[in-house]
């Protein structure tokens, strides 16, 4: 709960995906997304990986109700925004419960659980065997 009438309600939830974490924080506002201190048209080139991370605000009609800070580590671009839609999907159900079955029908709340296969001894990487030679 607020202490004073300036501080604003904040909703935490945290996202992963592949090697990356998504550490999100869901406050009241305009819908300014801040990534890693960025602008998120600054920090993701790409406007598929936009769409990606607003997908949960768009399908619970909350983009303009909630501006989303968020800081990530770990992985690439796309695995970064893959948490950053699963923390703020997290954020929302701790935000209002109701919407579990629009996130949950969305597969917004599953944590994709592929992760990188690790190598095995006597291969070169997960799978990759070493040039085979007959003589």
């Amino acid at each position: 709960m607020p202490k004073s009438k300036s501080e604003k309600i904040v909703f935490y939830g945290t996202g992963r995906r592949k090697s990356s974490i998504a550490r999100v924080r869901l406050v009241e506002g305009t819908g300014v997304i801040t990534i890693n201190g960025m602008d998120i048209n600054e920090y993701l080139g790409i406007e598929t990986l936009k769409v990606i991370v607003k997908q949960p605000l768009v399908a619970t009609n909350t983009l303009s109700k909630y501006d989303v800070i968020c800081k990530v580590t770990g992985g690439g671009y796309t695995g970064q925004a893959g948490a950053i839609r699963h923390g703020i999907s997290r954020a929302l159900l701790e935000a209002n419960s109701e919407y579990r079955p629009i996130l949950k029908s969305n597969g917004f709340l599953t944590r994709d659980s592929r992760m990188k296969e690790r190598k095995k001894y006597g291969l070169k990487k997960a799978r990759k065997a070493p040039q085979f030679s007959k003589r």
